[in-house]
């Protein structure tokens, strides 16, 4: 379960770091918006198993090289939060960005402590989305011979044996609920003033 859950934290973040620039420069342009958008949501449409195979070509490693997945995942999670992150920052009140503006705090300074952590609430509703989809997407790379928990799943194939199925896919939900709750607890503790006004 490590190595599974390994292949699909590693590109949860680097995803997240990638498409916070790109989901800002579709907010701040609005020229820049909807080719970003529709660009990268169109990665999403790759077959995953096509991605698999096309990786070692493009990047030149081996078929069972582990960065093959990462890397297509990646660019899945990229597709996917790009448009959550324009919209998060989006949904951050035009007032808000006028009074940091005001008390004399530059653009960068107020995209990092006033515009992300306000957008926190919506980007981290796609990050969940984007975790429980590497999770299932993860298991197509056992069909290459990745070892993970979809190896679970060709095995059980094989043989005709049902019980390594049924193994893999409870501990394919147990992953993903658990990454589920661990992004979920990470935006209520980076957000404290949710939690505040939900109790006052």
């Amino acid at each position: 379960m490590l190595s599974h859950a390994v292949l699909a934290l590693i590109p949860l973040v680097v995803g997240l770091l990638l498409a916070i620039p790109l989901g800002w420069l579709a907010k701040r342009y609005r020229v820049l918006y909807s080719p970003l958008i529709a660009g990268t949501g169109l990665l999403y449409t790759i077959p995953s198993l096509a991605l698999f195979i096309l990786m070692p070509l493009v990047l030149g490693t081996g078929i069972l090289d582990p960065v093959n997945v990462v890397v297509a995942l990646t660019i899945y999670t990229v597709a996917l939060l790009v448009r959550t992150v324009a919209d998060g920052l989006g949904s951050v009140p035009d007032e808000v960005v006028q009074a940091a503006t005001a008390m004399g705090i530059g653009r960068v300074r107020r995209f990092w402590s006033v515009e992300l952590p306000l957008a926190v609430p919506v980007i981290a509703a796609g990050l969940r989305v984007a975790a429980v989809s590497n999770v299932s997407i993860v298991s197509v790379a056992a069909l290459l011979g990745i070892p993970q928990l979809g190896s679970l799943f060709t095995d059980g194939f094989a043989r005709n044996f049902l019980d390594p199925i049924a193994v893999g896919i409870l501990a394919c939900m147990v992953l993903a609920l658990v990454m589920d709750l661990g992004i979920l607890l990470l935006s209520r503790a980076v957000t404290p003033w949710l939690r505040t006004g939900a109790t006052a």
